[in-house]
């Protein structure tokens, strides 16, 4: 399988457009859309059985990173203001991005809103062959992503130099 897309709760809308846009490159494929709950269409039939009943509505906006994979942002019309991370909780807890420019993605993380958690780390640090790097982050509402310098096959397989 391939990977298509994520979905991302966010606190506002247009200050996540830009933060996804601005600070990690990702480009806007559809503009925020409100959805509404409603029995009438697939979308409403869909969105009841994914987020029950009484979720009154959302906006959404699509983004795409620079290999295609899909971004999905939403605003729940109900919603906390920031995503609480709790390392005790199964479930998806980052997303992880690369990049050759850790520095200027941090930067612009604090400048937008968010937070860096980390100083960049190697992951081999032994290894003079194996260049690895890694950084966690948040954004502006709590949600917890990482950068990578390499792929996810170069930094993990054993035979890799």
């Amino acid at each position: 399988m391939k990977m298509n897309h994520i979905g991302i709760m966010v606190g506002d809308m247009d200050q996540a457009v830009q933060f996804y846009t601005q600070v990690l490159g990702l480009r806007v494929v559809m503009g925020h859309t409100k959805v509404i709950e409603e029995r009438e269409s697939a979308i409403g039939r869909m969105c009841i059985a994914v987020f029950g009943e009484g979720f009154e509505g959302f906006n959404i906006a699509h983004l795409v990173t620079s290999d295609g994979i899909g971004v999905e942002l939403f605003e729940m019309k109900n919603r906390a203001e920031r995503h609480d991370l709790d390392f005790s909780r199964l479930g998806i807890f980052h997303f992880c991005l690369q990049t050759d420019d850790f520095a200027t993605v941090m930067e612009k993380t604090q400048a937008y809103g968010g937070k860096v958690r980390m100083d960049i780390m190697r992951y081999h640090p032994e290894d003079d062959n194996k260049p690895a790097k890694m950084v966690y982050l948040e954004d502006p509402f709590g949600n917890l992503f990482e950068l990578y310098s390499h792929s996810y096959e170069e930094t993990y397989a054993s035979d890799y130099e």
